[in-house]
């Protein structure tokens, strides 16, 4: 308790993170690698210091309902070898099940602690191609719709901007809250690159190449308007790596510098404003895949300064 007329504590970023994120994609292409890769880094940067450690819990069957139909949900639960399972592109097994009943589980964690006043970082999730009905685009559930269900059926709060930095748009997630006014979306991604392209609240979509001048320029007229405009009680950021210039499922051409300002701005002009970041790290698929975990720290290292 704080003495008369003493101002609180300033709350601690919350980092969420537990070792069982190690699962075993087979051949895949996603380099679940990263997300042990990106916590050492913190580690051994001395970051952990600032932080709030959480250890997320499971996603339940219930919170899945949230956002996903119950026959999919079924098919999900038993690994089901359906048509609206294998449309992910990812193996279907148990221990990928798990992978993504934890991450879930995350960033329910991380909306939760953000929602308390600050920031609160998901070392995974960002699984924003996963419709209501089935798998998509390496991505089984969608961990941004149910981390925001969840907060609004708790009450925690209401009003979301969903910022989705990722170079693929955010289909699943334009999707699912599509018929719901609290929730804005907004995706700024490559154009001409997968997904086929679903309507978000607001898209902007980057020809091939463009870089940081041309990203940031477009993030700098409308972070500041959407935070005022929509008047959200919490930011979910979707920071994805693969907008990287080197990335081998992207064709945009920011460099890392560039990635960092976009992470300054997204979560910089929130927190000048009092709104509090959840974030979520999505793709990234560097040729040189030291760089994707460097880039996930770079946006840890941010949120926790601004945080």
């Amino acid at each position: 308790m704080t003495a008369a007329g003493e101002a609180p504590a300033k709350r601690r970023p919350a980092l969420v993170y537990k070792p069982d994120y190690e699962v075993d994609f087979r051949d895949h292409v996603f380099p679940v690698d990263k997300y042990r890769q990106t916590y050492e880094r913190v580690v051994t940067s001395g970051l952990t210091e600032h932080v709030e450690l959480v250890e997320p819990e499971n996603a339940t069957r219930a919170d899945l309902l949230l956002v996903h139909h119950p026959g999919y949900v079924a098919d999900f639960m038993c690994s089901a070898h359906s048509p609206r399972m294998l449309s992910s592109e990812l193996p279907v097994a148990e221990d990928i099940r798990d992978f993504f009943l934890m991450t879930t589980g995350a960033s329910i964690a991380a909306v939760r602690e953000a929602a308390a006043g600050g920031i609160g970082i998901n070392l995974g999730g960002g699984f924003h191609h996963a419709f209501p009905g089935h798998a998509e685009g390496f991505c089984y559930i969608n961990d941004i719709g149910v981390g925001i269900r969840r907060a609004k059926k708790d009450g925690l709060l209401r009003r979301v901007l969903v910022v989705d930095c990722d170079v693929h748009q955010g289909n699943g997630t334009a999707v699912i809250f599509a018929e719901d006014p609290d929730v804005f979306t907004f995706s700024i991604h490559q154009e001409h690159n997968y997904p086929l392209k679903q309507k978000s609240d607001l898209d902007i979509g980057l020809d091939d190449f463009a870089g940081d001048d041309e990203y940031l320029g477009h993030l700098t007229r409308t972070v500041p308007s959407l935070l005022d405009g929509h008047a959200p009680e919490l930011v979910f950021y979707v920071a994805g790596a693969d907008a990287y210039k080197d990335d081998q499922l992207g064709g945009l051409s920011l460099t890392k510098a560039g990635l960092a300002e976009r992470d300054k701005i997204v979560i910089g002009e929130a927190r000048r404003r009092g709104v509090p970041v959840a974030i979520a790290f999505a793709g990234g698929y560097a040729i040189n895949p030291a760089d994707v975990p460097d880039i996930h720290f770079a946006t840890c290292r941010i949120a926790i300064e601004l945080g």
